[in-house]
């Protein structure tokens, strides 16, 4: 097995959701190819005996484990898959200095850890590995099967393209040359700075107080990440966010550009009035096969699909991993 660093995990149970009797829940580490370890959460159906299917979930982009991904993975767990939510490089318990940044390559890599973590188990079939991706880890989910075949399944829940955002703007709003220079020369001037100075600043988490022409999608964000719904220390949206220079790698690497050439399949799922549906709309336009699908959930917002049982279709996911890894 790969050698891990020793990490300091928190061991007593520190989630935004409750605990699932259904479950077994233990913490785990697993080190991707750069030498950064993570720390995982690990549910497995109880009593469960012999080799299962997997899944390894991420998310949301500035989110930690302990928040939504450990949801989805406690429910999969329950509904007898063996699943990780782990924190990603650089941030949450995970390893990786300096803290707080983003990285299309290492983000990627850190999914295709999970799954060699999880094909060397003695309790999981390797051949029957998928991943959920959260936000702007869907777009990275759906990187990483292009990378890596040993990605059975792929589920891409309330998507971000992280690459298109950093590259367009919301809405395309920032599309031009122009904008990207103007981002770049900002950019430039902060590192700079940071070296200068020896610290990284952060750009903060979710803004609080909410000014009074905040957008709906901005409200909703502070309603999970700053309430008692979701809040969490380890968590830069509900604290003080990325670093300044913390997501600048993406605006020159679009996640995307080989979707089409992935063959497992691959499953988006969006809210109807998610300010975010357009970013799954522009990746299933580029997915080629027939066993890719796109599901629009009738009302449903991009943060309804973090932790809203009535929004999630767990039915769905159920039955799209248990078919996917046959």
């Amino acid at each position: 097995m790969m050698r891990t660093e020793e990490l300091e995990l928190a061991q007593e149970w520190d989630k935004v959701f409750p605990r699932d009797e259904r479950t077994e829940h233990c913490k785990v580490t697993f080190a991707n190819r750069y030498g950064i370890t993570l720390a995982a959460d690990l549910y497995k159906p109880k009593s469960a005996q012999g080799k299962l299917p997997a899944i390894a979930v991420s998310g949301p982009f500035g989110a930690v484990k302990e928040q939504s991904s450990g949801l989805y993975a406690q429910e999969m767990a329950a509904r007898g898959f063996l699943a990780v939510a782990f924190d990603p490089s650089f941030t949450g318990e995970s390893g990786g200095h300096s803290r707080r940044v983003a990285s299309p390559d290492i983000n990627t890599e850190d999914f295709c850890a999970a799954v060699d973590y999880l094909s060397c188990r003695d309790d999981v079939d390797e051949g029957r590995i998928g991943v959920i991706g959260i936000c702007g880890f869907g777009g990275i989910a759906i990187n990483a099967a292009a990378l890596d075949p040993r990605i059975r399944a792929t589920a891409s829940m309330t998507m971000y393209d992280m690459s298109r955002v950093a590259r367009e703007g919301y809405f395309g709003a920032a599309n031009s040359k122009e904008a990207r220079d103007e981002q770049r020369r900002a950019w430039a001037a902060q590192r700079t700075a940071d070296y200068r100075s020896g610290e990284y600043p952060r750009a903060g988490g979710v803004v609080d107080p909410l000014p009074d022409d905040a957008p709906d999608f901005v409200r909703d964000y502070h309603a999970y990440y700053k309430t008692l719904r979701g809040y969490h220390e380890r968590s830069g949206n509900s604290t003080d966010g990325w670093n300044v220079t913390g997501t600048m790698s993406f605006l020159n690497q679009p996640l995307l550009s080989m979707a089409s050439e992935i063959d497992t399949p691959v499953l988006l799922v969006h809210g109807e009035k998610a300010h975010s549906r357009y970013f799954s709309k522009g990746a299933f336009e580029l997915l080629s096969g027939h066993n890719k699908e796109l599901m629009i959930i009738p009302g449903a917002s991009h943060v309804d699909l973090y932790d809203n049982f009535d929004a999630i279709p767990f039915d769905k996911l159920q039955s799209f991993f248990a078919e996917g890894l046959h």
